[in-house]
């Protein structure tokens, strides 16, 4: 394995590179090590939250310096076992559980960032982990923001947050919660009811932490008077948002155009945040991501902040701990 990494400093708001040459050259070991549809990567991604792209046996790994590190030699290891076994998913849940690759990214240092704690109506909203603080950390002092990681990490959550506490400190005159209606084809019209009606299902997630931070009548009252706004991506086309807290969530689901669009919106005064699953696409096959796309083309540029979370940053009941758990246990023993 040949490999070039590109570093900055740990707690950047740049994602970092490693690119690695996985040898010998073998198409079947390839397929074996990616899986069908890139399962096998997409469980990399999700365990340690990094990006992973490649082209024949060449890949790159983006992400936070140790998860990326990480990364490389865990493709490694299961490359060179590709060539001996079939890979299955569940093997590779069994490796990276026997790796003692938690362990290593449960090295990282402790973020030395002031701990940002969000004010609601509610109650405070306090960050659960590092990934969480930095999180915050970057929304309150970047106008761009990127936040990518599986179900569960906080991710969209926080951003309403951020956003409900920008409009009651009047720093923002309104919110706008987007998301592309990828299930519907974005042909809406032919769903029944109005505007909202429509992309409601869509959106129920974002309405849901704001029921919980304003609720529900305050949030009803806001968005008759529209300074809350629900629309999806397709409606965004045309416009130009200054005093406002974006949300595109879901972001996994727009096309490059899409996030091109999308990104050229934004105003002055306003903040933008971005959330999504690279491992939970549900466009076309064969059709590019634009967040995927996104996180490779603005790796590089000041003002934008990426953080990456993974497994470990999920926050789940116990009981549901449990269940997934009893799953896997479930599988490794072969489903008896």
């Amino acid at each position: 394995m040949t490999k070039t990494a590109s570093r900055t400093d740990p707690v950047s708001d740049h994602p970092e590179s490693l690119e690695i040459s996985l040898t010998p050259e073998d198409n079947e070991r390839l397929a074996n090590l990616c899986g069908q549809l890139d399962e096998h990567l997409r469980q990399i991604e999700r365990r340690l939250g990094v990006e992973i792209n490649y082209r024949g046996t060449h890949f790159q790994l983006l992400g936070e310096a140790e998860a990326i590190a990480a990364g490389g030699e865990v493709l490694q290891a299961l490359y060179n076992q590709a060539g001996s076994e079939i890979l299955t998913p569940e093997s590779v849940h069994l490796y990276l559980q026997e790796s003692g690759i938690d362990a290593l990214l449960r090295k990282e240092a402790e973020s030395t960032l002031p701990e940002v704690v969000i004010k609601t109506r509610r109650g405070l909203i306090r960050p659960r982990g590092v990934n969480q603080q930095e999180y915050l950390h970057k929304a309150v002092t970047h106008d761009l923001n990127f936040g990518i990681g599986p179900a569960g990490t906080g991710k969209t959550y926080l951003a309403v947050a951020c956003a409900v506490d920008a409009l009651e400190r009047d720093q923002v005159r309104r919110i706008l919660l987007v998301r592309p209606a990828v299930e519907a084809g974005e042909r809406l019209g032919f769903l029944p009811g109005d505007l909202a009606q429509k992309i409601d299902p869509y959106l129920r997630p974002l309405y849901d932490a704001l029921y919980e931070m304003l609720g529900f009548e305050r949030v009803a009252k806001l968005i008759e008077r529209n300074v809350i706004e629900v629309a999806p991506l397709a409606y965004m086309r045309g416009r130009t948002l200054n005093d406002a807290y974006i949300i595109l969530d879901e972001a996994q689901n727009t096309t490059p155009e899409q996030m091109k669009m999308f990104l050229t919106r934004i105003g002055f005064n306003s903040t933008a945040m971005i959330t999504g699953d690279v491992t939970q696409i549900d466009l076309p096959r064969g059709q590019v991501s634009g967040l995927r796309q996104a996180i490779e083309v603005l790796k590089d540029v000041e003002g934008i902040s990426f953080t990456f979370f993974n497994a470990r940053d999920v926050v789940r009941h116990p009981l549901v701990q449990a269940v997934v758990g009893a799953y896997d246990a479930f599988s490794r023993n072969g489903g008896k």
